[in-house]
């Protein structure tokens, strides 16, 4: 037997190294991502744990109030196992505002990047109203609306709304003029072109402008609650902030983080599995 048949690698072998090989790039992201917020954490605990008085409670203080929120049984006051209840609500009011800011905001993008006439009536006035910050129109909303979920759900859909629609327009003037050329002469109507050229050429842009307009909800919320609502992340934020609760409130941002996290993943994995065929994908 030779000696470079003896260097041969069978191939029952070499699949197990395959595998690892797998295994350890599959876990080097998570690994990757866990780094930095250890590290803060770390630098938080040195913070807050030395001589002397701080404001800021201790990540061990903050893990008590958050268990203690989720599932009760510590300090049974009015925040005890509340949690749940307070995502749920804040949920609903983030993607009805979300939900409802993309129905706005798709078809009206759309048009806006394709149809002249539409552009020149809506955006200058769109234009105008953008800079103008949610906070502004809290007590609009509150007077429109009343005090409740109701003014909630229409400042997150503010938040929501234009991050959606400049990307869905953006994406729709990005499309190239070919495709259009090359629909007519295979026959497809103007009309038609929207859902055969226009929708499936501009979607990378469209889910860039989802991911940031969730993202704009989830910050929005607090404010959202703002108007009087009992119940919802945002509404134990300020509840807490007024008892000088710090713990709650760090436990209500990490529960936003949390979900606003979740959120995005969804939004991410939706793209993907959409936008498998384009270079440009999210």
């Amino acid at each position: 037997m030779s000696i470079a048949a003896d260097r041969t690698i069978p191939p029952a072998a070499a699949a197990p190294r395959r595998q690892s090989a797998f295994e350890a790039s599959r876990l080097r992201e998570p690994v990757l991502a866990l780094i930095l917020p250890l590290l803060l954490l770390a630098a938080w605990h040195l913070a807050t744990t030395g001589e002397g008085y701080s404001l800021i409670p201790p990540p061990s203080a903050v893990a008590i109030a958050f268990y203690d929120l989720a599932v009760g049984g510590v300090r049974n006051d009015f925040f005890s196992g509340t949690l749940l209840n307070h995502v749920i609500a804040s949920v609903s009011r983030v993607y009805g505002g979300f939900f409802l800011a993309v129905i706005v905001a798709l078809p009206l993008g759309l048009m806006i990047g394709r149809i002249a006439t539409v552009r020149q009536m809506f955006d200058p006035m769109l234009q105008i109203l953008r800079p103008i910050p949610v906070t502004a129109w809290l007590p609009l909303a509150m007077i429109i609306f009343g005090i409740g979920p109701t003014s909630a759900i229409f400042l997150v859909f503010l938040g929501a709304f234009y991050p959606v629609l400049i990307n869905t327009v953006f994406g729709v003037r990005s499309v190239e003029p070919r495709l259009f050329e090359a629909a007519s002469m295979l026959g497809c109507t103007p009309s038609a072109q929207f859902t055969k050229v226009v929708l499936p050429a501009a979607l990378p842009a469209i889910f860039t402008g989802l991911r940031l307009g969730l993202g704009f909800a989830w910050m929005i919320i607090v404010i959202g609650e703002m108007t009087g609502v009992s119940v919802g992340l945002g509404a134990i934020i300020m509840e807490a902030r007024q008892l000088s609760r710090t713990e709650i409130v760090i436990c209500g941002m990490i529960a936003i983080g949390v979900a606003g996290f979740i959120s995005d993943r969804i939004i991410l994995m939706i793209g993907r599995k959409l936008l498998s065929w384009s270079p440009n994908h999210v």
